[in-house]
């Protein structure tokens, strides 16, 4: 799956071409990320991948879901214990776009906003230890930019405490 998203993303940036990419965020776009996440759920590392979807209702706010995955863990090595920690996470989500306020770029969004939904944890154990993390509603927040290389097709980073610390990926406008 990593080469997978890899190989989108090299094509992404290969298809860069003259076309005037016209990406300040509007009122009726539709935005699809789709990508990896890195740095995990409660501090922990680890890897995982995720979509989310969002449509504006205003000039500069978006609505819509997000759909992750994320695992991490420690395999047992020489002293025979080990964990794993599966997180999938469903939330509504919401961003303001604030950089058509001060950007004359046309081609790069900057947003951030608020997550809120549901944490679905499964972990287990070659050796001593308990669950420490349940399932349950959570509360995130990030800050992301989209920079597009033609008028629907572009890329995506977002930071913050949300279902991973990083994601990264390819981005489509609709």
């Amino acid at each position: 799956m990593k080469k997978t998203l890899f190989m989108l993303l090299v094509a992404s940036v290969l298809s860069v071409s003259s076309e005037k990419a016209f990406a300040q965020f509007e009122k009726g776009d539709k935005l699809l990320n789709a990508g990896i996440n890195l740095g995990g759920t409660y501090g922990g590392g680890g890897v995982g991948a995720g979509a989310s979807f969002e449509g504006g209702i205003h000039d500069f706010i978006s609505v819509g879901g997000q759909f992750d995955f994320m695992h991490w863990g420690y395999g047992g090595g020489g002293y025979g214990y080990g964990w794993s920690y599966n997180f999938i996470s469903i939330a509504a989500r919401g961003s303001y776009h604030y950089g058509k306020h001060f950007l004359k770029m046309d081609n790069l969004d900057l947003y951030a906003g608020p997550a809120l939904g549901y944490r679905i944890a499964s972990s287990s154990y070659d050796g001593l230890g308990y669950d420490a993390y349940g399932n349950g509603v959570f509360f995130g927040a990030f800050a992301g930019a989209r920079y597009y290389f033609k008028p629907n097709l572009g890329v995506f980073a977002e930071v913050g405490y949300n279902a991973a610390a990083l994601k990264a990926g390819i981005a489509f406008k609709f």
